[in-house]
């Protein structure tokens, strides 16, 4: 039979996303970004391309494990995983300036003429309804329901920092002005707790709490 969570259940998981343990947690992420982002700026990492490139690819990671670690609240051991995942979708992105480059080369890959495909912004939205729809034709909506939304987190997150330097491209408009440091830390911190808010309104919350664990009536 089909599983059915109680409106208890619809409760708690409303007020997991709400939850003091998720507040601190957001209000640590921006912490840390502050904090990163001052340690990057140290000369001896500024005067390394390969250490530069690397430092910052390993902080994208860690902001958008981070980020889906609120957003599922690390129950148990076992969605280790899915934060490791995300924040290889986090960090990947960066793969696409040696695509763009046609070549191995760090430095001809930090000086491109252009910005490279996977950081146009307009692709999240595109790339997320895309699995969405994928997911529903395949029957996958239940035990991938996460998928499309972790995605949207961990690339938002990777292009929301790239923004404060490069603003965002949102293709076929263009580019923004450079973000407001601000604006990048409230972004960023906010982001999971927002997208956990409408993931409950579309009941995906629900879902990924049957898959995390959380008992249902059958």
């Amino acid at each position: 039979m089909a599983a059915v969570i109680s409106e208890k259940e619809k409760a708690h998981t409303l007020l997991e996303t709400f939850s003091t343990g998720s507040v601190f947690s957001s209000f640590g992420l921006g912490v840390f970004c502050v904090l990163v982002d001052r340690f990057l700026q140290l000369s001896f990492i500024q005067q390394s391309d390969w250490l530069r490139a690397l430092s910052d690819n390993v902080v994208h990671g860690v902001v958008g494990m981070w980020s889906w670690a609120i957003v599922i609240g690390l129950r148990k051991k076992s969605n280790l995983w899915e934060v490791m995942v995300a924040g290889f979708f986090a960090s990947v992105i960066d793969v696409d300036h040696f695509y763009l480059a046609g070549s191995l080369s760090l430095k001809t890959a930090l000086h491109l003429p252009q910005r490279p495909p996977f950081h146009c912004t307009t692709l999240i939205p595109v790339v997320t309804l895309i699995l969405k729809c994928v997911m529903q034709i395949f029957r996958l909506k239940d035990s991938w329901c996460f998928l499309p939304w972790m995605i949207f987190i961990s690339w938002t997150s990777h292009h929301v920092r790239d923004g404060i330097r490069h603003g965002l491209w949102i293709c076929p408009f263009g580019h923004t002005a450079p973000l407001p440091y601000w604006l990048y830390i409230a972004i960023t911190a906010s982001l999971p707790s927002l997208c956990s808010f409408v993931m409950y309104l579309t009941g995906t919350q629900e879902l990924m709490s049957t898959k995390h664990g959380v008992h249902i009536d059958v």
